[in-house]
């Protein structure tokens, strides 16, 4: 089939290359303008486009898709189908209906939990022990179309975001080429998701980072995990922000207020959680610096059993 391929960042590589080296043609890619980037906001190129741009593949980058430009150009490629991995906008009606087989979506996560921007994070947030991948046409709704395919995937309880994003890239790739074939053969299967039982995934923010040390260590573990590696959970220490990388649960009682230091290691500082709870941090990094095991953190820092994480 003749593919036409919206998408944008890392995560939608490993379906445009999987399609690319596959016997279908992908005739065209649309992908996000660029944008600044880093500390000093240079400009690059979006994962996808170096990739389409590696490949000779034509390529479009709209400010807005309702631009009747992209519709012009769109009807010029021909495609059959439109494949859409994190292209990171909404589609508008008008270039949904240009593929005579319409377009389908690569999703991170099993729908219909989940819909929206971040549900690989907002997952490893809420601590479920099981993600995956869905392909599902793209309907006017956020992520609501129905169901082509899906497949799972085990988190494991130290698992941060973007491992488990990487992973579900690959798996997403080779699902959606299935799909892609079945679509092509006339076998495939659409199944409508239940609104019911439908949760979201917002965008995140850099203020979702601040750490309450209120919470059990369990919940701020899994926000360590899920807000990794943007924006970072972050804590002060005497005024001082601290980014907190890598974390554990201990199965011990803390005896002190949330926040508290209650002990020093070589490799770990031991802080007191809600519910009595402890968490151990192991690994930080400083503003404007790099990131540091807690002996490396120790060696330049005085800290002592008592002293206290804060929010600001």
């Amino acid at each position: 089939m003749r593919i036409v391929f919206f998408g944008t960042p890392a995560f939608a590589v490993p379906t445009l290359q999987t399609l690319l080296d596959s016997s279908h043609a992908v005739v065209g890619v649309v992908t996000q303008p660029d944008r600044p980037k880093g500390r000093g906001q240079r400009v690059v190129d979006s994962p996808v486009k170096a990739l389409a741009l590696a490949r000779a593949i034509p390529l479009t980058q709209p400010a807005r898709l309702r631009d009747p430009s992209v519709a012009a150009t769109l009807r010029a490629w021909q495609p059959d189908l439109g494949v859409v991995a994190a292209y990171g906008k909404l589609i508008p009606s008008e270039i949904l209906a240009l593929p005579p087989r319409g377009l389908i979506n690569v999703h991170a996560s099993l729908l219909p939990k989940y819909r929206g921007a971040a549900p690989v994070h907002r997952a490893v947030i809420e601590g479920e022990t099981e993600t995956g991948v869905t392909i599902m046409r793209v309907e006017a709704l956020l992520d609501a179309g129905p169901m082509l395919a899906r497949r799972t995937r085990p988190i494991g309880p130290d698992e941060t975001s973007d491992v488990v994003e990487r992973d579900l890239a690959r798996l997403g790739a080779a699902l959606l080429l299935q799909v892609v074939g079945e679509m092509a053969a006339g076998t495939h299967q659409e199944e409508r998701q239940d609104s019911m039982a439908c949760s979201y995934a917002p965008r995140l923010t850099r203020e979702e980072g601040l750490i309450d040390w209120a919470l059990p260590a369990s919940r701020i573990h899994n926000r360590v995990r899920g807000l990794y590696p943007w924006p970072h959970a972050c804590t002060y220490l005497d005024g001082t922000r601290v980014i907190v990388l890598r974390t554990h649960v201990e199965e011990a009682a803390a005896g002190a207020p949330p926040g508290t230091i209650v002990a020093v290691s070589r490799d770990a500082l031991h802080v007191a959680t809600g519910d009595d709870g402890r968490l151990a941090i192991d690994r930080v990094q400083l503003e404007g610096g790099r990131p540091l095991e807690i002996r490396e953190f120790l060696a330049g820092h005085r800290v002592a059993p008592g002293a206290r994480f804060t929010g600001t």
